[in-house]
Protein backbone atom coordinates (compact mmCIF):
# COMPACT_ATOMS: atom_id res chain seq x y z
CA UNK A 1 0.00 0.00 0.00
CA UNK A 2 0.84 3.68 -0.70
CA UNK A 3 0.48 6.77 1.48
CA UNK A 4 -1.28 9.16 -0.92
CA UNK A 5 1.13 11.71 -2.80
CA UNK A 6 -0.11 15.61 -3.02
CA UNK A 7 -0.31 14.38 -7.32
CA UNK A 8 -2.45 10.85 -5.68
CA UNK A 9 -4.75 13.04 -4.06
CA UNK A 10 -5.53 15.50 -7.72
CA UNK A 11 -5.91 12.82 -9.33
CA UNK A 12 -8.23 10.62 -7.46
CA UNK A 13 -10.25 13.96 -6.67
CA UNK A 14 -10.26 14.66 -10.55
CA UNK A 15 -11.26 10.41 -11.10
CA UNK A 16 -14.27 10.65 -8.72
CA UNK A 17 -15.44 13.95 -9.36
CA UNK A 18 -15.47 15.31 -5.65
CA UNK A 19 -12.94 15.72 -2.69
CA UNK A 20 -11.97 11.86 -1.10
CA UNK A 21 -12.89 11.97 2.28
CA UNK A 22 -11.62 9.27 5.13
CA UNK A 23 -8.41 7.16 5.52
CA UNK A 24 -7.13 6.40 2.33
CA UNK A 25 -4.42 4.05 0.52
CA UNK A 26 -3.34 3.48 -2.98
CA UNK A 27 -3.56 -0.36 -3.37
CA UNK A 28 -3.29 -0.53 -6.98
CA UNK A 29 -1.79 1.55 -9.84
CA UNK A 30 -2.09 0.94 -13.31
CA UNK A 31 0.73 0.34 -15.51
CA UNK A 32 1.59 4.33 -16.04
CA UNK A 33 1.53 4.90 -12.16
CA UNK A 34 -1.60 6.34 -11.19
CA UNK A 35 -4.08 5.60 -8.45
CA UNK A 36 -6.35 2.63 -10.16
CA UNK A 37 -8.01 1.26 -6.95
CA UNK A 38 -8.28 2.56 -3.52
CA UNK A 39 -7.70 0.72 0.10
CA UNK A 40 -10.66 2.79 2.32
CA UNK A 41 -10.65 2.41 6.11
CA UNK A 42 -13.84 0.65 7.09
CA UNK A 43 -14.86 3.79 9.42
CA UNK A 44 -15.94 7.00 7.89
CA UNK A 45 -16.92 9.86 10.20
CA UNK A 46 -17.48 7.35 12.84
CA UNK A 47 -20.52 5.51 10.73
CA UNK A 48 -19.21 1.60 9.32
CA UNK A 49 -18.19 2.19 5.89
CA UNK A 50 -18.16 -1.36 4.19
CA UNK A 51 -16.02 -0.62 0.97
CA UNK A 52 -12.60 -1.92 1.18
CA UNK A 53 -11.37 -1.31 -2.36
CA UNK A 54 -12.67 1.22 -4.47
CA UNK A 55 -11.95 0.88 -7.73
CA UNK A 56 -11.13 4.96 -9.21
CA UNK A 57 -9.73 3.99 -12.56
CA UNK A 58 -11.92 6.19 -14.92
CA UNK A 59 -11.49 3.65 -17.91
CA UNK A 60 -12.19 0.40 -15.98
CA UNK A 61 -15.01 2.09 -14.29
CA UNK A 62 -16.57 3.29 -18.00
CA UNK A 63 -16.02 -0.21 -19.28
CA UNK A 64 -17.48 -1.81 -16.14
CA UNK A 65 -20.50 0.47 -16.49
CA UNK A 66 -21.05 -0.78 -19.85
CA UNK A 67 -20.86 -4.11 -18.79
CA UNK A 68 -23.61 -3.56 -16.16
CA UNK A 69 -25.68 -1.63 -18.15
CA UNK A 70 -26.20 -4.91 -20.49
CA UNK A 71 -27.38 -7.12 -17.82
CA UNK A 72 -23.48 -8.86 -16.55
CA UNK A 73 -25.03 -8.43 -13.25
CA UNK A 74 -28.00 -10.70 -12.89
CA UNK A 75 -26.39 -12.94 -15.56
CA UNK A 76 -23.19 -13.52 -13.10
CA UNK A 77 -25.51 -13.91 -10.29
CA UNK A 78 -27.01 -16.79 -12.42
CA UNK A 79 -23.37 -18.20 -13.10
CA UNK A 80 -22.95 -18.28 -9.17
CA UNK A 81 -26.22 -20.20 -8.76
CA UNK A 82 -25.58 -22.71 -11.43
CA UNK A 83 -21.91 -23.48 -10.23
CA UNK A 84 -21.94 -24.55 -6.76
CA UNK A 85 -17.89 -23.87 -6.75
CA UNK A 86 -18.49 -20.54 -8.29
CA UNK A 87 -20.46 -19.60 -5.31
CA UNK A 88 -18.33 -21.46 -2.69
CA UNK A 89 -15.57 -19.40 -4.17
CA UNK A 90 -17.28 -15.89 -3.99
CA UNK A 91 -18.71 -16.93 -0.05
CA UNK A 92 -14.43 -17.54 0.42
CA UNK A 93 -14.30 -13.95 -1.01
CA UNK A 94 -16.62 -12.13 0.73
CA UNK A 95 -15.13 -13.58 4.28
CA UNK A 96 -11.53 -12.75 3.13
CA UNK A 97 -13.02 -9.25 2.32
CA UNK A 98 -14.80 -9.43 5.96
CA UNK A 99 -11.60 -10.15 7.94
CA UNK A 100 -9.64 -7.98 6.05
CA UNK A 101 -11.93 -4.92 6.97
CA UNK A 102 -12.18 -6.08 10.25
CA UNK A 103 -8.47 -6.32 11.01
CA UNK A 104 -8.06 -2.63 9.97
CA UNK A 105 -9.54 -1.41 12.94
CA UNK A 106 -8.40 -0.21 15.85
CA UNK A 107 -9.26 -2.12 19.41
CA UNK A 108 -10.89 1.56 20.33
CA UNK A 109 -12.50 1.39 17.12
CA UNK A 110 -14.04 -2.10 17.44
CA UNK A 111 -14.86 -0.47 21.06
CA UNK A 112 -17.26 2.47 19.80
CA UNK A 113 -18.58 0.10 17.17
CA UNK A 114 -19.60 -2.89 19.60
CA UNK A 115 -21.08 0.00 21.92
CA UNK A 116 -22.98 1.24 19.26
CA UNK A 117 -24.62 -1.97 18.02
CA UNK A 118 -22.59 -1.08 14.50
CA UNK A 119 -20.16 -3.86 14.40
CA UNK A 120 -22.35 -6.37 13.10
CA UNK A 121 -22.81 -4.31 10.03
CA UNK A 122 -19.58 -4.54 8.79
CA UNK A 123 -19.08 -7.98 10.43
CA UNK A 124 -21.79 -10.13 8.81
CA UNK A 125 -22.03 -8.09 5.55
CA UNK A 126 -20.05 -8.86 2.62
CA UNK A 127 -18.06 -6.96 -0.03
CA UNK A 128 -19.25 -3.63 -0.73
CA UNK A 129 -21.68 -4.22 2.59
CA UNK A 130 -24.23 -6.99 0.55
CA UNK A 131 -26.21 -8.88 2.71
CA UNK A 132 -26.85 -11.51 0.57
CA UNK A 133 -23.42 -13.03 -0.24
CA UNK A 134 -25.44 -15.14 -2.99
CA UNK A 135 -26.06 -12.07 -4.64
CA UNK A 136 -23.69 -9.00 -6.33
CA UNK A 137 -24.20 -5.85 -5.40
CA UNK A 138 -21.60 -3.74 -7.83
CA UNK A 139 -19.05 -5.22 -10.88
CA UNK A 140 -16.91 -1.71 -9.79
CA UNK A 141 -16.59 -3.70 -6.23
CA UNK A 142 -15.25 -7.19 -7.19
CA UNK A 143 -13.26 -5.56 -9.90
CA UNK A 144 -11.09 -3.29 -7.62
CA UNK A 145 -11.37 -6.87 -5.02
CA UNK A 146 -9.28 -9.13 -7.92
CA UNK A 147 -7.06 -6.09 -8.96
CA UNK A 148 -5.78 -6.84 -5.03
CA UNK A 149 -6.62 -10.18 -4.23
CA UNK A 150 -8.59 -13.24 -5.27
CA UNK A 151 -12.01 -12.38 -5.86
CA UNK A 152 -13.99 -14.92 -8.99
CA UNK A 153 -16.18 -12.64 -9.94
CA UNK A 154 -13.60 -9.94 -10.56
CA UNK A 155 -11.75 -11.86 -12.29
CA UNK A 156 -14.61 -12.87 -14.66
CA UNK A 157 -15.11 -9.05 -14.97
CA UNK A 158 -11.46 -7.84 -15.89
CA UNK A 159 -11.67 -11.15 -18.18
CA UNK A 160 -14.83 -9.78 -19.95
CA UNK A 161 -13.09 -6.74 -20.83
CA UNK A 162 -10.65 -6.51 -23.73
CA UNK A 163 -8.35 -3.94 -22.50
CA UNK A 164 -7.99 -3.27 -18.86
CA UNK A 165 -6.30 0.40 -19.24
CA UNK A 166 -5.73 3.07 -20.77
CA UNK A 167 -3.92 2.67 -24.38
CA UNK A 168 -0.41 4.61 -24.47
CA UNK A 169 -1.45 7.48 -26.50
CA UNK A 170 -4.99 8.37 -24.52
CA UNK A 171 -3.86 8.41 -21.06
CA UNK A 172 -6.90 9.68 -19.30
CA UNK A 173 -5.39 10.36 -15.77
CA UNK A 174 -2.52 11.79 -17.15
CA UNK A 175 -5.04 15.28 -18.22
CA UNK A 176 -6.53 14.71 -14.81
CA UNK A 177 -3.21 16.72 -13.84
Amino acid sequence: MDALSLKDLRVIQAQIGRSLRGKNDVAVRCSYGFPQVLKVHPLLEGKPFPTLYWLTCPFLSVRIDRLESVGAIPRLEESMRQEPGLMEAMRTAHHRYQAARHAMLSPSELDELRASGMLSALSSRGIGGISDLRGIKCLHLHAAHALVEENPIGSIVLDLLQEQECPKKKVICSTLV
